[in-house]
């Protein structure tokens, strides 16, 4: 009967080729022909059990950089007095916390940690987050170290960039600042980067100490870590509530899911190709978006009442800004705060509290380098 059905489809194709399936059955087609068509081998291959390996692309929603008025979609609470989760305040005091053991440090050991950065291309918005990093280490006494490199750079060119940071003592940890230009391998230049200097924690043992309960990362992500920072100092209740992490890199969206589930938070993840998203983000009690979308997560995304963390950093074109362009959210805010009990802005929420957990991760790897209780 099935080699039937799939016959007539077929046969249906190939008289009507503008013929578009429905989603279903054009999955069940397309599954069934990429397996079919598979060798014995490639059947029993790890690649093959484990997915294709695709990459996350987020459609652009409609009119995503000046989002529509609030429409009738979305339920007002007027009653509903949401908090704006302050992650500049709350920088300050872990940027404050930072300060005060350098200069401790300095005073007893007579060295400060060291941070180096490596910084490929052109890029406007890697630049800004440089900037940021290198003048939040000068505030704090943190030493900074920069290699800049052109666009048309080589992998072996940032290999080597990474190599000399590795074998200087007086930095304590080396940031790649993502992304790479498209001819690079990431993986294969992050890799490099020894694990005790790796402060963006994405070295595999990093991340794998991460996912094993019981087991304890030198370095965790610092945009995953800002999130929680923002939940935990807000008093959010983690333990037992439904969260909906959207996105799931290795940069924020994978940590911080880790993350949640340490705390005991039932976590849902939603990606590019999860059907009907909106769905599962409305059952949610707290929302992270991280996926890089401007003004993805409308308000009717959102249930009454919900916690919102909005990772998103989108660049966009803006003449009247000193830079040329300012920064959007992945969630639209104007429709958020309709029904959110809390929501952290962009600029102003995750961003500032992540770079303050790089000077976090700096520290605590020079501590370990001087023998220095962490």
């Amino acid at each position: 009967m099935r080699t039937l059905v799939f016959s007539r489809i077929k046969k249906q194709l190939a008289e009507k080729p503008r013929v578009i399936l429905p989603q279903s059955l054009g999955s069940l087609f397309f599954h069934y022909y990429h397996y079919h068509n598979l060798t014995n081998r490639e059947k029993k291959s790890s690649h093959y059990i484990l997915g294709p390996d695709l990459p996350d692309v987020w459609r652009q929603p409609h009119n995503s950089v000046h989002p529509p008025r609030l429409t009738s979609k979305v339920e007002v609470n007027h009653e509903l007095i949401p908090t704006i989760i302050d992650g500049k305040s709350i920088a300050e005091e872990i940027r404050s916390e930072v300060a005060e053991e350098v200069c401790q440090m300095r005073d007893t050991k007579m060295k400060v940690p060291g941070l180096a950065v490596i910084l490929v291309g052109q890029r406007r918005d890697s630049q800004s987050y440089v900037r940021f990093k290198t003048k939040a280490c000068q505030e704090v006494g943190i030493r900074s170290l920069m290699a800049e490199l052109p666009e048309d750079s080589t992998e072996d060119d940032v290999v080597n960039a990474v190599s000399s940071f590795n074998e200087d003592p007086s930095v304590h940890g080396i940031l790649v600042q993502l992304p790479l230009p498209q001819h690079m391998d990431e993986e294969k230049i992050l890799s490099t980067i020894s694990l005790e200097k790796d402060v963006d924690g994405f070295h595999p043992l990093n991340v794998g100490n991460l996912a094993l309960r019981g087991r304890e990362p030198l370095f965790i992500p610092c945009a995953a870590k800002a999130c929680l920072e923002l939940l935990l100092r807000s008093g959010v209740e983690l333990m037992g509530k439904h969260v909906a992490v959207i996105g799931r890199s290795r940069v924020v969206g994978l940590p911080t899911s880790l993350l949640l589930q340490r705390h005991h938070a039932t976590v849902s993840t939603v990606h590019a190709f999860t059907r009907n998203p909106e769905d599962i983000t409305r059952e949610a009690d707290i929302v992270v978006s991280a996926a890089g979308v401007a003004n993805l997560v409308r308000g009717s995304w959102l249930k009454r009442g919900s916690v919102v963390i909005d990772v998103g950093t989108n660049p966009v074109e803006d003449p009247d800004n000193e830079h040329g362009y300012r920064l959007t959210g992945d969630v639209c805010f104007e429709e958020a705060l309709q029904v959110a009990s809390a929501i952290s802005p962009v600029p102003g929420g995750v961003g500032p509290v992540t770079v303050a957990m790089l000077l976090c991760n700096t520290l605590d790897s020079a501590k370990r380098a001087y023998r220095l209780s962490c």
